[in-house]
């Protein structure tokens, strides 16, 4: 689905050069750095991919670091995470083959993790790739991780019971997006899918039927996470995954608060990016994101060593960003994150409609419900602008309040009656409240339906949920269009559940421009992207782009070491560390 790489990974390979968004803990400053670089390159020295993990300064071993977060993380079963904060929960228990080095200014090396280095491209030509697994990684009971353990992880992927998460390795192996009909893991539990191989313990072989050159980065995700199969316990391994990281899962309390506890298993001089300060992380879920940001600013008793996961809620903003001395408590970083209104082209048919909800919405008015520009940015592009060859265009420019006027022209005396599914958090339930009065001041009549927000990111993710619009976000699991457009607008990878294409948008003109745009060299992929990113939203509208992400958080006096992910936008907790 997503190509970049053409080339043998004999030498130093740079990913991208971007103007944008990057990731790092300010610090203290009081304004977001927009023209940083961030790059990126794979690693061509073995050291490189092992550890130990360079010391933190003034890191220190010991006490417990709380994460307060308003709605719980749905799972942390490895092979179906896919959230942002799963994303981030699942390095501290979860070990992938490849993983990225990220320095905190935007500077990312990707690496071997469970693997010696970041792969072998055996024939030069993306098709077959070989990884030799590391020596000395354990699982929490003791017993070595093989590439045994790690190829039954990818099988079970193929689950269609276990849904949610990325599909990029099932559909590569399968050379179809209806991976889960071309090979059956609940008939051949014992066996790994076509293409995927063991030739020995320390060897985990990829077999393509057409050229893979993205697996490098693909592999960097939870879903390589290795899993012995008596440790299965299917649809629950989200209440107990089995660790192969510095922590392991000791309390899952569904809801209310997840423990992880420091694994003895682990060795560090395996590990080149994870560290294993704090005795235990804590996850507590519940508190407003109002709540949370107090109590981290009060900064009282374990508060004090508490993130808030939540960016700073709008009625805290004002407060936060005028009190200096909050400053060294806070992290502002912009993000990679694009925040889109997603309109389901299966029941919204009529393009005058989609555009008309275009022309309708109030990106000014928005920004400032979430808190203004400490927390988000307005976008009318569906590629954020950190992606490499972005070009800013609005293929309906309503103005920064909406044109309300144009779209009841677009309508044309039509009122449509559309169901808004919003989270039941409290943020998004503001949003909707927001693009509601947007929406109906345009001529629509709109009604909104809460989901619960634990559940809304697989329901969504059904072809048949029962919502015209939703609100969704995207950030690229690397920066390139090319981990936008096809995964997002792929019709031909539309199923029953687990799709990332949540418009359900399906077009064969499009679809065949992905194919040739991804068989172009990757430097002539960038102005290709953008191009056909504006005639997406010309020609189909399939979402309305809202926003970029910016991180505004705030944490306890006695957090250390934590930053912004320059891949995800979400903060990494692999540095963390409870200061004295």
């Amino acid at each position: 689905m997503r190509s970049r790489l053409t080339t043998a990974l004999c030498t130093a390979t740079t990913l991208v050069a971007v103007n944008g968004a990057c990731s790092a803990n300010t610090g203290g400053s009081s304004t977001v750095d927009t023209g940083r670089q961030q790059t990126g390159v794979i690693a061509t020295d073995p050291k490189d991919s092992w550890g130990p993990a360079p010391e933190v300064p003034g890191a220190r071993a010991g006490g417990t670091f709380t994460i307060i977060r308003e709605t719980p993380v749905s799972h942390l079963d490895p092979q179906r995470t896919y959230s942002f904060a799963g994303l981030m929960a699942a390095p501290l228990f979860a070990r992938s083959l490849t993983t990225w080095k990220d320095d905190g200014q935007g500077n990312l090396v990707l690496v071997g993790d469970l693997a010696e280095t970041p792969g072998s491209n055996v024939e030069d030509d993306c098709t077959v790739w070989e990884f030799t697994i590391k020596e000395g990684v354990r699982f929490e009971d003791g017993r070595p991780v093989t590439a045994k353990e790690i190829a039954y992880g990818i099988a079970r992927s193929f689950d269609p019971d276990l849904t949610g998460g990325p599909t990029y390795l099932q559909e590569w192996l399968a050379d179809t997006p209806q991976y889960d009909t071309a090979w059956d893991f609940a008939a051949n539990r014992g066996a790994l899918p076509p293409g995927l191989t063991t030739p020995d313990d320390r060897t985990l072989r990829f077999e393509f039927a057409r050229p893979r050159c993205d697996l490098p980065f693909a592999a960097s995700l939870p879903s390589t996470a290795p899993l012995p199969a008596d440790r299965d316990t299917g649809i629950n391994l989200g209440h107990a995954p089995f660790s192969s990281g510095p922590y392991k899962v000791t309390r899952f309390r569904a809801g209310v608060e997840i423990v992880l506890e420091r694994n003895e298993h682990w060795d560090p001089a395996t590990d080149p990016v994870r560290h294993q300060y704090p005795d235990r992380f804590v996850w507590s879920f519940g508190p407003t994101t109002d709540t949370a940001a107090n109590r981290v600013i009060a900064d009282n008793g374990a508060d004090q060593a508490a993130l808030s996961w939540d960016y700073v809620p709008a009625s805290l903003v004002s407060r936060v960003a005028g009190d200096a001395a909050l400053r060294s408590r806070t992290i502002l970083s912009p993000t990679p994150t694009a925040n889109h209104l997603v309109i389901n082209n299966q029941r919204v048919t009529d393009l005058r409609v989609r555009q008309a909800l275009n022309y309708a919405i109030d990106r000014e008015g928005l920004v400032k419900v979430l808190g203004g520009p400490n927390v988000a940015a307005p976008n009318t592009t569906l590629m954020p602008p950190a992606t490499i060859g972005h070009r800013a265009y609005d293929a309906y420019p309503a103005g920064r309040n909406g044109d309300p006027d144009r779209a009841r022209e677009l309508l044309g005396g039509q009122t449509p009656e559309l169901v808004l599914g919003a989270a039941d958090s409290s943020v998004e339930q503001q949003m909707a409240t927001q693009l509601k009065g947007n929406m109906e001041r345009a001529g629509f009549k709109i009604t909104v339906r809460a989901i619960p927000d634990d559940a809304k990111l697989d329901e969504i993710k059904k072809r048949d949920n029962p919502w015209d619009l939703y609100l969704s976000s995207w950030a690229a699991d690397w920066p390139s269009g090319a981990a936008i457009l096809p995964v997002l607008y792929d019709g031909r990878g539309i199923k029953a559940a687990g799709n990332t294409n949540e418009s359900y948008f399906d077009d064969p003109a499009v679809s065949a421009e992905f194919d040739r745009i991804l068989a172009l060299p990757p430097a002539a992929q960038a102005p290709q992207w953008a191009a056909l990113d504006e005639r997406i939203m010309r020609e189909h509208a399939p979402v309305v782009p809202l926003y970029v992400d910016v991180a505004y958080l705030v944490h306890g006096s006695k957090v250390g070491g934590v930053f912004v992910s320059s891949v995800f936008g979400y903060p990494c907790l692999l540095d963390a560390h409870v200061k004295p």
